[in-house]
């Protein structure tokens, strides 16, 4: 058997529907923002592997950094421990995070990272003798897939087999332009309604919504009503973190600063996984007590990895290197480029630019589906093509590894013209 056929044998892989899908394609190797199939075929991965590889596959900088934590200390228990990568690493963070964040606390990815989010938000009331058990979220949102973070998410077949099961939330709008009121009265109204621990968002970007897009003046509105009615702010920058939207965070556009951020995704330069989930003082401190029981009680077996710690801060390195910033600044020009030329297609509704993301809206006669009959024609036009996209159903997104080329973006930028021929 070939490794296709010895992959379906036992593997089976996320998102998938394995009677109707085609094999898996197996990658060999990568270099930069290019990767090989076992034919040797080449592919541009023009979405960073799902958004964690910002600095190119097999990042030689990275790598040494992993293979010298790994020869000296490749794991220890969290629980009771510490370590030098870990302590350097909240220092560096703290440098870049907004200044009200102050603690941080380990875990493994994006969703794990959002579930003690919204633990800690329902808790926090709960150990200050206040029962608060609703959580606020914007409709189409995605957090994630372990129970509290699926619960907070807005796409309804990812967790229609669970309803009745989850925590109690409140979808309001997203404050898209000319929509912003509606958003406003709907958290107000929600907040009245019910006793709302907390409000998690995606700042400024939608990922698995198809890269929509809204403006930092509504989200500092939204989060200032938060906290003026004692509602704690969660913003979920595992997509957006780490240069994907021309600043460090999407938060850094905002005037008003959240309460809570999830960090994952780019934060080991796609190696290691690993998360973050960062508070302010206050937060920490209703935890903070001789009472054993007002405790945080939640843990991972490899909560402070010290190996991922070391990729993590390589990859802050590279991060702040100027090379790097000039990539974001190059990168996003690239993209309002192909923005001008390409939005007056008769094909494309709408266009959305912010840092290194790029998405169009393909005109259709009725609702695309998630994963319908349109997506798979694009999918599978562009895995022909070379080029790696996983359109959203009718929308077409880009969010390439930072160290592109622009070479490869402008093949990526052709493939994406000629695939509107298809549809």
């Amino acid at each position: 058997m070939n490794l296709s056929e010895r992959d379906q044998k036992h593997l089976w892989h996320p998102y998938t529907q394995h009677k109707t899908a085609s094999p898996a394609i197996v990658i060999k190797r990568g270099e930069g923002a290019l990767l090989w199939d076992e034919n040797n075929k080449e592919y541009i991965d023009a979405i960073a592997s799902w958004w964690v590889n910002p600095f190119g596959h097999s990042n030689r900088f990275i790598a040494n950094a992993i293979y010298k934590q790994l020869t000296t200390l490749e794991h220890v228990l969290f629980g009771g421990f510490t370590h030098e990568p870990a302590i350097v690493l909240g220092e560096k963070l703290m440098e870049i995070l907004p200044k009200n964040q102050q603690k941080l606390f380990f875990s493994d990815n994006g969703s794990t990272a959002v579930e003690i989010a919204i633990k800690v938000a329902l808790q926090y009331f709960f150990n200050k003798g206040e029962k608060k058990t609703t959580i606020i979220a914007f409709e189409n949102a995605f957090h994630g897939d372990t129970f509290a973070a699926m619960a907070a998410s807005g796409i309804s077949f990812f967790t229609e087999a669970f309803q009745g099961m989850l925590i109690e939330v409140i979808r309001i709008p997203v404050p898209t332009k000319g929509n912003e009121q509606v958003s406003f009265d709907a958290l107000a109204k929600a907040i009245k309604s019910k006793n709302c621990a907390g409000f998690i968002f995606e700042p400024l970007v939608q990922g698995a919504a198809g890269m929509v897009m809204y403006e930092p003046e509504a989200l500092d509105n939204l989060v200032r009503i938060c906290k003026e009615n004692k509602v704690l702010t969660i913003a979920d920058e595992v997509m957006t973190g780490f240069g994907k939207t021309g600043k460090n965070f999407a938060c850094d556009y905002l005037t008003e600063q959240p309460d809570m951020m999830c960090l994952s995704k780019a934060l080991t330069g796609g190696t290691i996984p690993m998360a973050i989930t960062t508070f302010t003082q206050d937060i920490f401190d209703a935890f903070y007590d001789e009472d054993i029981n007002k405790a945080l009680f939640h843990g991972h077996t490899f909560t402070g990895n010290p190996t991922g710690c070391a990729a993590a801060l390589a990859s802050l390195h590279l991060l702040q290197t100027q090379e790097m910033q000039d990539n974001l600044i190059r990168v996003n020009q690239r993209h309002l480029a192909f923005q001008k030329q390409i939005k007056n297609h008769p094909k494309v509704t709408t266009t959305r630019v912010l840092g290194v993301i790029f998405a169009l809206e393909i005109q259709t006669e009725s609702a695309a589906s998630y994963y319908g009959s349109l997506r798979n024609k694009l999918y599978n036009f562009f895995i022909e093509n070379g080029i790696i996209i996983r359109p959203v159903g009718n929308i077409v997104y880009i969010l390439p590894p930072y160290v592109i080329t622009d070479e490869q973006l402008q093949k990526v930028y052709k493939v994406v013209e000629k695939a509107l021929e298809i549809v």
